[in-house]
């Protein structure tokens, strides 16, 4: 088994889209052979699962803030490989690991290397994490919006996108009379249908647009690439390796739960229907 396999072509920074494809297998490990750091990164792992890299995924794995997609991969009627997790390998710098199992444990069920299988993910799942996290991007532009001159050191810290704990963190203090007028904005902006656009800049492209602030660690895209970043036409850019719904009013209705204080910073948490 083992693995010889190069980077992973991630299919969805390119098309979110594509819910279903053909992909190579070029490393299946069993989970008990895997490194210590790998290990974990699926803690529910158990002697039955197994860690596959494909040659190219639509699998968004679990970081930046979005939940990992599940669903499963195929060949034939005779393999089903059901995908739990997904995480980019902890050693081998650009792999992304397939954590899951076989729904059956017969040797003549298991994927080889070389096999050629379809992948296919939970849709539901993958559309209702793109539209947290295209309504995080609102929520923080909105913030940044009505906030950047008002809060002295004012930032935009993280964001998680999980479907009970979304929330945004801001450097500065937030106080709670601005929820309201937070919601008036992201409300604008979902109302207009702003257009949800993914491109591809370098460092140069930053500077360009008055945002070098923005420029992320050299680190995060592979040698020679240029960076990925998510464009709320109209409102902000953000560099995002997340998965987006097309326009902003597919989000759906957007609710501005609570705003929290500690130390400095703020935590503004939100909820879409």
């Amino acid at each position: 088994m083992g693995s010889t396999a190069a980077r992973t072509y991630l299919a969805f920074h390119h098309n979110a889209k594509l819910y279903k494809l053909s992909a190579v297998v070029s490393a299946i490990t069993p989970f008990p052979a895997l490194e210590e750091a790998n290990k974990l990164l699926f803690k529910k792992g158990t002697d039955n699962d197994f860690a596959i890299v494909t040659d190219q995924t639509i699998f968004h794995p679990q970081g930046g803030g979005q939940p990992s997609d599940e669903g499963v991969m195929t060949m034939g009627d005779v393999s089903v490989f059901r995908v739990s997790m997904v995480r980019m390998d902890a050693v081998k710098d650009g792999q992304v690991l397939h954590f899951g199992r076989f729904d059956s444990s017969a040797s003549s069920s298991i994927f080889q290397l070389g096999d050629t299988v379809e992948q296919s993910i939970d849709v539901e799942k993958r559309l209702l994490y793109s539209r947290l996290h295209t309504a995080g991007h609102v929520l923080g532009a909105a913030v940044r919006h009505l906030l950047e001159k008002e809060i002295p050191g004012f930032d935009e810290l993280k964001a998680s996108h999980f479907p009970d704990t979304a929330a945004c963190e801001f450097q500065g203090s937030i106080e709670g009379k601005w929820k309201e007028p937070i919601q008036q904005k992201v409300d604008e902006y979902i109302d207009k249908a702003m257009p949800v656009e993914v491109d591809f800049w370098d460092e140069e492209d930053f500077r360009k647009n008055g945002l070098e602030r923005l420029i992320p660690d050299r680190s995060l895209a592979p040698p020679g690439e240029k960076f990925r970043v998510v464009k709320i036409v109209g409102a902000e850019v953000y560099p995002c390796g997340g998965t987006h719904v097309d326009t902003t009013n597919l989000c759906g209705k957007t609710t501005v739960k609570k705003i929290s204080r500690n130390k400095g910073t703020s935590r503004v948490s939100y909820a879409v229907n």
